[in-house]
Formats: C-alpha cells, structure tokens, sequence
C-alpha cells in the first residue's frame, strides 16, 4: 500500500479540495525492512562513479578558487561571476562529504571517513559532528516530540501563540529570509561547528579540535600568502554563497505545505521519508550542481544508496513517482511557510495562522 498522495503545492493553490487524512495505521506503507530490501541493489557504492563525482565536484571547485585569485586583479564583476559556479560545486562537493558521512560514497567505511574529513577542511566542518548530528536527523525527522537537532527550529501555531512577544518576534527573526539565508550560512558553517557539545563523546571531542586546529593552520597560511582579503573573495564568499543554497536545500526537503509532522507513537520512519522528504524536481543543470540531493524521499528511505544511484532507483520503481513533488518555483514559494498547523496538517504562513485564529475567535463568538 502506498502513503496517502498528499495534495501539491500548486494544486492548493488551484482550490483543490484536499483529501481526508486516513488514520495512522493505513499510512504506513509498508515495513521498513521491505523498503531496504527494495532499495538494496542501489545502495552498491562504484569506484568509478565516486571517482567521477570527485572530478565533477572537488576538483571543479578547486580550479575556480585558483581562478577566483587571477579575477581579483580584473575585476569585482568577474571576481562575483566565477564566485557563483564555485559556490555550485563547493555545494556538489557537500553532497560527496554527505555521503561519505553515511559511509555509502566509498565501499569501505574507513575511506568514507578519511575522504569526509578532508573535505570537512573545505566546509569548515568537523565531519565526526556532523555525521553524528545528520544521523540524528534522520532518526527524527518528522517527529514533533524531537525536534531540533539537524533540522530549522519548527513551532506548531500553539506553540507559537502561546510565546510571550518577545518570544514570537525571535521566533520571527530566526525565520525570516535575510537571517536564514544571509547570517545562517554564518553561525552553521563558521561559528556553530567551533565549539564541543557539552557531554560529547571524547572521540567527537577530539574531532572538534583537531578540524579547528586544521581549519586555523590552513586559513592562516592562505592569508599569509594572499592576504585576508583575497581570501575572503576567494574563499568565503563562494562558502557563504554555497551555505545559502545548502540552507535552502534543507528547509523546501523538509518544509513544504503538506510535509508529514506526527508525535511519538503515531511517527513512522517510512511515512517521514515518502511524505515528509520532498522530490524536488530541479532543472538538469541544477540537479546535478546539487547532486541529486533533490531525490530526498529515496535518500531518507535507506542512506545507504550513493547520491549517483538516487536518479535511477527513483526511474526504476514507480511506487516512488507517488511522492510530494515540488518545482524550483514551489521550494522558492516554501520559504513562507513558518509554522505547522496541526488541526489542518500543514504548514502555514504567519498570516494564515492569524486568520485561522480569527476565523476561530468569530465562530466561539458565534456560539
């Protein structure tokens, strides 16, 4: 049994009527052991793919670096158009360390790690951490009772209207576009990956501190011999750039009208995958800059399968053409969405939610 299609964004906003939503245990298509089996003859890491996706992603980004510091000396207009394609591939390059952090670039678990931690150095991240904050991810995406780690902090409009003033304004801030997408890349890739969690593991600990340790060493050395400031338009500008889309990236794969939101009991691992993960269906170019990462529902499924198998396990089975699917221009139309309505089992906007409220208010009125 399939989940229960979920309405698209477009057709919402053509008035569809949405469908009742069944009851819990009707949702959950099958056993997560199954969906394994299924997907497990793409879940096979190839040598030369992976060595493929290294020569399109880390070596791409890398040359346009040493371009970037060549343009300097041209223009500021050249330095921005060279900056945006390395940004593109600084993105590609994240989704090799992503895998690696899954162990499923690679077919053996040591090589994934070394391979994700030196290409940690170029996202500024330690990959110990994230692989352990990623993997907590998955284990709860979807799931209203652990919310927070690995994902962009969500409040239900109960949550959210019970917040003093002070408390809904922050909560306005954090959302708001110009914090999500021009600080975040900021505090997620050069503050937050910094410092040790309290109670981490010493493994992690030492992760930490080694990549910040690396991190400050290699950074000191490129200033040294091009400068801060060329470093900061050869470096960090195309890292920031890539760190807004990243963002982006996480939220529409996750925060779209209908995605799936369940507490506790009622969550499932397999309906958090097929109905909470969108397939964004991107334009060719696009995909590949993003590494497939739009095929998200299969990747939540089973990990496991490398990001170069993603397209065809998703061509091969037609049960995954059954998904919510969203365009460039319904993951742009997303980023209004701020709060899950858990009445109406979607996410709204904050003006959507003031309405309902008021809708609410006249109707006990009424009575």
């Amino acid at each position: 049994m399939v989940p229960a299609r979920t309405e698209s964004p477009a057709a919402a906003r053509r008035g569809s009527p949405r469908p009742a939503r069944p009851p819990v245990e009707s949702r959950e298509p099958r056993p997560e052991r199954t969906w394994r089996e299924t997907l497990a003859p793409y879940t096979q890491p190839h040598t030369g793919r992976a060595l493929l996706g290294l020569a399109t992603s880390v070596v791409p980004y890398l040359a346009l670096s040493f371009a970037t510091f060549f343009a300097i000396r041209v223009s500021d207009l050249l330095v921005l158009a060279v900056a945006i394609p390395t940004a593109a591939f600084l993105v590609r390059t994240f989704v090799v360390f992503h895998d690696c952090s899954h162990s499923s670039f690679l077919a053996a678990r040591r090589a994934n790690a070394w391979l994700g931690t030196v290409l940690g150095l170029l996202l500024y991240s330690p990959f110990l951490r994230w692989q352990h904050d990623h993997a907590v991810h998955h284990a709860t995406s979807g799931d209203l009772g652990r919310r927070g780690v690995g994902d962009i902090r969500t409040l239900t409009v109960a949550e959210y209207s019970a917040l003093p003033r002070r408390g809904r304004l922050g909560y306005r801030l954090v959302r708001s576009p110009l914090l999500m997408f021009g600080l975040g890349p900021i505090v997620a890739m050069m503050i937050g990956p910094r410092f040790v969690a309290r109670g981490a593991r010493p493994r992690m600990r030492r992760s930490v501190l080694a990549t910040d340790v690396a991190l400050a060493g290699l950074i000191g050395m490129l200033c040294w011999l091009i400068g801060w400031q060329d470093y900061l338009l050869v470096c960090a500008l195309p890292a920031l750039l890539a760190g807004s889309i990243g963002i982006w990236l996480f939220y529409v794969q996750h925060q779209f009208e209908e995605a799936y939101w369940e507490n506790g009991e009622n969550w499932s691992y397999v309906c958090a995958a097929l109905r909470g993960s969108s397939y964004l269906k991107l334009p060719r170019p696009l995909q590949f800059c993003t590494g497939n990462i739009g095929f998200h529902h299969i990747h939540h499924l089973s990990a496991r399968v490398p990001y170069y198998n993603l397209p065809r396990a998703h061509a091969e089975n037609a049960i995954f053409h059954d998904v919510p699917t969203l365009s460039l221009r319904d993951g742009l139309r997303a980023v209004a969405l701020k709060l899950w309505d858990e009445d109406r089992q979607r996410l709204v906007t904050f003006a959507q939610a003031r309405a309902e409220a008021r809708a609410a208010a006249s109707s006990a009125g009424l009575a």
